[in-house]
């Protein structure tokens, strides 16, 4: 074990260090604990750009009884977290993978609060994605930060992951905004104001040379700040070509830098942070579904999964290949372009989805990553979804903010309705033959969701049922704020597609994080996190940021783990 050395933090040499990272997302929080606790630690990042998929995240982070919740007034405890994690991952992943996580999590956040300078804050409200379990919470676990000047990344911040959309003016706007930006028709006492201080906060900073941002880019732009500020080098345009294994045991990897192959030895081993296997797509209809054809995952460009490929030269197991933090989202209008997800324009009322049938299949509401393995499980029951198409009225147009950037009695962009995945009409029969859905069906499904939005219920699938359906839903609507019958004056379509926000199955780690052989035996100095692993939860999403949760606290729980070996 060595101090941490000054270096250059883009050319990679041939040289040693106790913990070598590779990829520079949550692998982050890893440089960030293992630095604290006195190893000498680098990251090697695969694209030219520090942040990962966090930095294009909505950054929230989900965590049990950490020290954010209790300071702004939570009442939670690690003994429910568990229960919660327990119910919800139903047997899917063992407890011995994810109770580290509970029993971890505080003190992550007490070092991310440390080594950073991030300012948390509970998201209160933000359900988690299955309160109703046993231990859930209907007020939420998850933790954002405060917005974050990236002014503070220096002569580093060109380096840094720009975020997937710009606004048309800088507003570093959390996910506890959204809600009620979403609805400043709404509500205009809650989401005008904000907007406001947003506008002003970001606008005001530009003027005083700061560039204020949120949501991912704020808290990958901190880890960031820790990192610089500790010296910590992160090497771009790096990628990991081989593991350098020495009787068994990882001492190392040899890393591609712009065409140099260089080997860096790492004592106490070498943490795979990199991301899952988002755009390789060989990959995902071997493991996933033939149907995947087309790349229309959010995760960051690097992530294609040949970390994973090349860890199983090494006799790494894996797992969970089949899951994803799958997203519905707007068909893209062209090959190649990033699609627009859809969060709460599913739960908002006056809307529904329906299936190439023209019927419904699905509580829209329901949390994405259920959303998209419900679409899987009708493919590989023969009685696949096809197209899916989002239907709305007027009144829903004119109401809410849709998918970003078009706001209340806005028209839908042009070019949705020149490529085919928008479409307007006067009746439901005229915007069935639009759509290319049996008429009667989709007259049919009509009649009978506004039969049950007039009562309030959803027998059919529950919408509104949830704390967390109702979260994205819209308040001024009463009994039920996810449903209202649709107006009968002009309908829309819009086509959705199944994106995600990454992978999450990959090499099968134990609750050290240490990546373990087919036979269950730990591969010595081969650690695993985030995406690059697979899911602590099993098949299971607890709540928004259980991604960023699980690769924070299980780096963590790996330094911990290097700097005990090397005490």
């Amino acid at each position: 074990m060595s101090a941490q050395q000054p270096s250059d933090p883009r050319r990679v040499e041939d040289t040693t260090v106790d913990l070598l990272v590779i990829g520079s997302g949550t692998g982050m929080a890893t440089a960030l604990a293992a630095h604290e606790r006195g190893l000498k630690v680098a990251i090697a990042e695969k694209t030219v750009h520090v942040g990962g998929s966090t930095a294009r995240s909505g950054g929230a982070f989900w965590i049990p009884a950490n020290p954010v919740l209790e300071r702004d007034g939570a009442i939670d405890s690690e003994e429910r977290g568990a229960e919660y994690v327990e119910a919800v991952v139903a047997g899917s992943s063992p407890r011995e993978r994810w109770q580290p996580f509970i029993d971890n999590g505080a003190e992550t956040v007490r070092m991310l609060e440390r080594t950073t300078p991030l300012k948390l804050f509970w998201a209160k409200g933000y359900s988690d994605y299955h309160p109703e379990k046993p231990g859930g919470s209907a007020a939420g676990r998850s933790v954002e930060s405060r917005a974050f000047n990236l002014g503070r990344l220096g002569k580093e911040r060109s380096r840094f992951q720009p975020a997937t959309m710009e606004a048309p003016l800088p507003m570093p706007i959390t996910g506890a905004d959204y809600k009620w930006l979403n609805l400043m028709a709404k509500k205009p006492g809650k989401g005008l104001p904000k907007a406001i201080r947003r506008v002003l906060q970001g606008a005001g900073g530009k003027v005083i040379g700061r560039e204020y941002v949120a949501g991912g880019q704020a808290i990958a732009g901190g880890m960031y700040a820790g990192l610089i500020e500790a010296g910590v080098p992160i090497w771009t345009e790096t990628a990991l070509t081989r593991l350098v294994v020495e009787d068994g045991r990882v001492t190392g990897a040899v890393l591609t830098q712009r065409g140099r192959e260089v080997t860096v030895t790492a004592h106490l081993g070498v943490v795979l942070a990199a991301g899952g296997f988002d755009h390789d797509m060989a990959m995902r209809q071997q493991y996933q579904s033939p149907s995947l054809v087309e790349d229309l995952s959010l995760g960051a460009v690097g992530n294609t999964g040949e970390v994973i490929r090349i860890s199983q030269e090494s006799g790494a197991a894996i797992g969970n290949m089949e899951q994803s933090w799958w997203f519905p989202a707007v068909h893209p209008v062209t090959a190649g372009a990033m699609p627009s997800i859809l969060l709460a324009e599913r739960s908002l009322p006056g809307s529904f989805m329906i299936d190439s049938h023209g019927e419904r299949f699905i509580n829209e509401s329901t949390d994405y990553m259920t959303f998209g393995q419900t679409v899987l499980r009708r493919e590989r029951d023969g009685d696949p979804i096809g197209e899916m198409w989002l239907v709305f009225d007027q009144t829903y147009r004119n109401s809410y903010v849709f998918a970003g950037d078009s706001f209340p009695r806005m028209p839908l962009p042009k070019e949705w309705y020149e490529a085919g995945i928008a479409h307007q009409a006067a009746t439901p029969a005229e915007l069935a033959r639009a759509m290319g859905v049996p008429e009667t069906a989709f007259e049919t499904t009509v009649a009978r969701f506004n039969a049950n939005a007039g009562a309030g219920t959803d027998e059919d699938f529950g919408r509104g049922n949830s704390a967390y359906d109702r979260y994205y839903g819209d308040p001024t609507v009463v009994p039920n704020p996810n449903l209202r019958p649709l107006d009968g004056r002009t309908y829309y379509a819009v086509k959705v597609v199944l994106s995600d926000l990454g992978t999450c199955g990959g090499l099968v780690a134990d609750g050290r994080g240490r990546v373990l052989t087919e036979a269950g035996e730990p591969i010595e100095g081969l650690y695993a996190q985030g995406n690059t692993a697979a899911n602590v939860f099993g098949a299971v999403y607890p709540g928004a940021g259980a991604t960023i949760g699980q690769g924070l606290v299980f780096g963590y729980i790996i330094a911990s783990d290097a700097a005990e070996r090397a005490a």
